[in-house]
């Protein structure tokens, strides 16, 4: 009963949130997935590790899909999400996690950008 309840709240949660928000979302959840990959390939689970991988190529995924490649900064970031997607794939083949972790620190850096570009938009809009 408690689990659906949250995963009642979580789809709300989702479906009315701005575009913007999503986007932090999608940012942490690939955090949480490549920390996960950490856990389980630090407890020897490499198939937890490989899922949680997958988890995370596919949030880079659904990013590289919504990209505007028609802006220059839309090019550069398919390029980073690319080479980001391409080392997840090295990292669950070799099981890596010097590659993880720099993977996870890409997805933090890009997070911390994207909520600093949201505080100056709402800043302006004011």
């Amino acid at each position: 009963m408690v689990n659906n309840a949250y995963s009642q709240y979580k789809k709300s949660s989702i479906m009315t949130a701005p575009p913007e928000e999503l986007v932090l979302m999608l940012y942490n959840g690939g955090m949480k997935f490549l920390k996960r990959a950490m856990i389980h390939l630090e407890d020897g689970n490499l198939e937890g590790c490989h899922v949680a991988v997958i988890r995370a190529q596919d949030i880079v995924i659904e990013f590289m899909s919504k990209v505007d490649t028609d802006y220059e900064v839309g090019k550069n970031l398919f390029s980073l999400y690319d080479y980001m997607y391409r080392r997840l794939i090295e990292a669950n083949v070799q099981k890596d996690m010097k590659i993880i972790e720099e993977v996870y620190n890409m997805f933090k850096e890009l997070k911390e950008t994207w909520e600093e570009a949201i505080k100056i938009v709402r800043k302006n809009k004011k």
